[in-house]
């Protein structure tokens, strides 16, 4: 455990979450991490641009990230994150998404939205996920840094309607997510929020990862986008994060065996966790 890992208050950072709806993790990426980061995406930049005005006609994404590099495996399951999700999920929760996102110089600011609002359960309601936001550049109001509205987490559907309709509209409650490289935000991702604009003449390089209850579907589809033999180079609890796990009773099974099977033969679950079926 490093020094960062031993000083996070986890409990406090869930508070807060549960409270506005974000928190920030000033330390979240040393500049040596940084580094990596940017090492590991060189290889994969200009081949995938936004294809909608959602995307970002002028926005550079690289899906699966975790996929891409040991740097982005060792993200993806942060102790500290981890410890925090620990605190919002139910146990066995997911990995439900993984990007980069390059905000380039012209880019227009995204539409107000929640990162969950596909699961089509009405507000207000628990978060079915959490939404991480690495900034691998410094984020600023005029580079395209997230903004967010704090407490929107709450809001029920005639809530953001009714401030929607006021003067200035929702924009008016955007708060810019200021932070220098290394940090991070935190939200549920019933949260309101967007990408900004990218009014200056340099791109705004970011990560991304969430991470989902154990019931829902995630977003990206890790056994078709990630090689089998991939997968069994990574650590057991970043599998389990991808999906080889089971959801009590039997959700993830794998012709009524555990899906961990599917990767190393001969497996056996711990005795606390075995089930007949399994």
């Amino acid at each position: 455990m490093d020094n960062s890992t031993a000083r996070f208050d986890a409990d406090a950072h869930a508070g807060a979450i549960r409270a506005q709806g974000f928190t920030v993790i000033p330390d979240f990426m040393e500049a040596a991490t940084i580094q990596a980061v940017r090492d590991a995406l060189a290889p994969y930049r200009d081949t995938h641009r936004g294809r909608n005005d959602f995307e970002g006609f002028r926005t550079e994404r690289i899906y699966t990230l975790v996929a891409r590099g040991k740097v982005f495996e060792a993200l993806a399951e942060d102790a500290r994150v981890l410890a925090l999700m620990d605190r919002l999920l139910l146990p066995g929760y997911l990995l439900t998404a993984s990007q980069a996102i390059r905000i380039d110089p012209g880019e227009t600011a995204q539409d107000i939205h929640s990162d969950d609002g596909f699961y089509r359960m009405p507000r207000p309601r628990a978060a079915l996920s959490y939404t991480l936001v690495a900034a691998v550049d410094a984020f600023t109001q005029a580079n395209g840094g997230t903004e967010v509205i704090p407490g929107s987490h709450l809001w029920d559907v005639e809530e953001v309607e009714r401030r929607k309709a006021a003067p200035g509209g929702l924009e008016a409650l955007l708060q810019p997510m200021e932070m220098p490289a290394g940090a991070c935000v935190v939200f549920a991702a019933t949260l309101l929020h967007r990408g900004g604009a990218n009014t200056t003449d340099r791109p705004r390089q970011a990560l991304t990862n969430q991470y989902c209850e154990p019931w829902v579907r995630p977003q990206e589809n890790w056994f078709l986008a990630i090689p089998r033999e991939q997968t069994q180079g990574m650590s057991e609890r970043l599998q389990r994060l991808l999906g080889y796990e089971i959801w009590p009773p039997f959700i993830g099974m794998v012709t009524a065996s555990h899906p961990l099977k599917t990767l190393e033969p001969g497996w056996v679950p711990p005795v606390a966790a075995q089930r007949p079926s399994f």
